[in-house]
């Protein structure tokens, strides 16, 4: 194109082009896709609001206040002095037996328990066990024509994972039936309960506890139990914790055989992790969790069993072991003093130790 010819092209046709064929164009896409956006961020709302609601519908009936008076030291009158306390709870037999926290009831003189319709019935402890914080208590109802109690579905903690939906209901401050909502931060923590002892495979959670919210129930978003609510860090926020169901199921059981917990111990604080799939497949392992050892004691029998650190327990005497509520479950009174076979996964090795349980002081 020559200087000529380019001066004689007529910038308004330019442009003049440009503006008729901006005039056809259609922005209905964006404006849509805008608007697409906002009604999906509604229906994520409204999922969540269905399945919190839904959980809660199903779960709060079941939800207790108890109040519980406890002997103190004597007053200076010489006469016996007494404590008012708190905490929450859950129905889960239709019989009216409650799980709640063994620091809530342990010591009680006295129990009362207020359920969601605003009926009030005395309680008796079964019993509890402090190295869990884990406690049973059976309602007593007078009356036989009483209307029948609302029963917790019990779920299963070892199917968690983090950043699923949970749901805190409870009493904090007396307020009955409160919810709050959040996700599992966490999994695997291990808590030093008021016994001292550390309670292993705790779940973290973000949903707001308060005094008050101890022993409630922790609920996935089908309205299933996946823990008992415990303790919370203070001051910080958003860092709370709840003992997994499983261990609760176990411990119910145990303390409503017995009314207390024998344990055997071999002085180990482990934490449930996945085993490597390549490890699964070469030893044909039948699980493929296991719980890996954390710190071992001094003068323990693990210590003397040979245990390490990183070491990961898959099975006690040829029962498979896929975290640490199955290691709890199977270190029993009837493994005190008696030798067993820890099957043990060191780096790729597969190792068999030979350790000898002692009874849980």
């Amino acid at each position: 194109m020559n200087q000529e010819e380019f001066r004689a092209f007529p910038a308004n046709n330019v442009l003049s082009n440009l503006a008729s064929e901006s005039a056809g164009w259609d922005e209905s896409p964006r404006e849509s896709g805008v608007a697409s956006g906002h009604a999906g961020d509604a229906s994520l709302l409204d999922a969540y609001s269905t399945a919190v609601t839904g959980a809660v519908d199903r779960v709060s009936p079941s939800v207790v206040n108890i109040e519980v008076h406890q002997t103190t030291a004597r007053t200076r009158s010489g006469e016996p002095g007494e404590r008012r306390g708190g905490g929450s709870g859950f129905i889960f037999t239709p019989d009216g037996l409650i799980l709640t926290n063994s620091h809530v009831v342990h010591d009680a003189v006295r129990i009362a328990v207020t359920m969601a319709d605003g009926r009030r019935m005395p309680a008796t402890r079964i019993g509890d066990d402090p190295a869990s914080d884990l406690a049973v208590i059976r309602l007593e109802r007078p009356h036989f024509d009483e209307p029948g109690l609302s029963v917790a579905a019990l779920g299963d903690s070892q199917r968690l994972r983090v950043g699923q939906i949970v749901i805190a209901i409870g009493a904090p401050y007396g307020f009955q039936s409160t919810v709050t909502a959040g996700v599992v931060s966490a999994l695997g923590r291990s808590l030093r309960s008021y016994s001292g002892r550390l309670i292993d495979d705790v779940i973290q959670t973000d949903a707001a506890l308060n005094p008050g919210n101890s022993g409630g129930p922790l609920v996935d978003s089908a309205g299933r139990v996946v823990g008992v609510n415990t303790a919370t860090i203070l001051p910080a926020q958003g860092i709370c914790f709840a003992i997994g169901i499983n261990t609760a199921k176990f411990v119910a059981s145990r303390l409503l055989r017995d009314g207390r917990l024998r344990r055997s111990y071999i002085g180990v604080s482990a934490q449930t992790v996945p085993v490597h799939r390549r490890v699964v497949r070469f030893y044909d392992l039948p699980k493929e969790m296991g719980a890996m050892v954390q710190s071992v004691e001094d003068a323990s029998p693990a210590k003397r069993a040979g245990l390490r650190e990183g070491d990961v327990i898959v099975a006690l005497e040829g029962q498979p072991v896929a975290g640490v509520d199955d290691l709890h479950r199977l270190l029993t009174d009837l493994r005190v003093g008696v030798s067993c076979s820890l099957t043990v996964i060191r780096w790729t090795e597969k190792l068999e130790v030979k350790v000898v349980p002692e009874e849980a002081r």
